[in-house]
């Protein structure tokens, strides 16, 4: 079985709003958050993990963006479980995709199974510092985007409906611009992957999409970011502004401001992570 860590303070989400940073004890790595209310009238739905933890006698760099809906229940559950459940898988080590990917789909049929957490869902990406690589999973449309030498590369995928309209209809569902004028999963839903919701599931895929890459010297900043963010903020806009600062800290809360300042009515939650090749 896997090695296990204290969680207990790894996570922070749910406030209307909230900031705050971190480093690494073993690497050169700082981080920051910002998580910001938006403007619909209920309360704050997005979530994070920002944490240097020790596992197994090593030191994991764990990142998170939950951005639920339909209530707060999903992504409150995946900020306290999700990591815990892919650190504990017996092949974390050894084969750490492998991992994630079984975690997801335990922990998204442990919330299926969960009479208590409703029929609402999240969308979730994570990241992992390991061994001096970093693996990026995602599920929906929170996004992860790295800057390397200030250029932005974008290394999650976002699960829209339109986009995936062939596995949604291979599964019985449809996509329609009705009502609004946004692709959704059968009406109602506008990505295409998603931890929960109950009511579409059948619909819906929960797998991620995995990317691993080594850590380099040429690498600025990473930036995880939920749609709040993505609406009204391009991933070079994104990268330029955080770029302005090496505070991490205050790189976030500039993208917060942002799209404040852009208008985005969603809830807002960000992470950057400076690297130490030009930090």
């Amino acid at each position: 079985m896997g090695c296990l860590c204290c969680f207990d303070s790894l996570a922070g989400g749910g406030s209307s709003l909230r900031c705050g940073n971190g480093r690494s004890h073993q690497w050169r790595f700082k981080y920051g958050f910002s998580l910001v209310k938006g403007k619909a009238n209920h309360p704050m739905e997005d979530y994070h993990v920002a944490k240097f933890v020790h596992d197994c006698g090593k030191e994991l760099g764990l990142f998170a963006i939950y951005d639920g809906h339909l209530g707060h229940n999903v992504p409150a559950y995946l900020q306290k479980h999700l990591f815990s459940n892919i650190l504990i898988e017996d092949d974390f080590w050894t084969d750490t995709q492998r991992a994630i990917f079984k975690a997801y789909e335990k922990t998204d049929q442990a919330i299926l199974d969960d009479p208590n957490l409703g029929r609402g869902g999240s969308t979730a990406v994570t990241a992992i510092i390991k061994d001096m690589r970093l693996w990026v999973a995602n599920l929906g449309d929170s996004r992860a985007v790295l800057s390397q030498r200030g250029e932005a590369i974008q290394l999650s995928v976002d699960h829209e409906p339109e986009i995936e309209r062939g596995s949604i209809e291979d599964r019985g569902g449809f996509v329609s611009n009705m009502p609004g004028d946004v692709a959704r999963v059968n009406g109602q839903l506008a990505v295409s992957r998603a931890f929960g919701d109950k009511n579409l599931k059948s619909h819906l895929r929960s797998d991620p999409d995995v990317v691993n890459l080594v850590i380099r010297d040429d690498w600025d900043l990473l930036i995880l970011a939920s749609d709040g963010l993505w609406k009204v903020v391009s991933n070079q806009e994104a990268v330029d502004i955080a770029m302005k600062t090496k505070n991490p800290k205050k790189a976030a809360k500039l993208l917060a401001n942002e799209a404040l300042e852009r208008d985005s009515k969603d809830d807002f939650s960000c992470i950057v992570v400076r690297f130490k090749g030009r930090s």
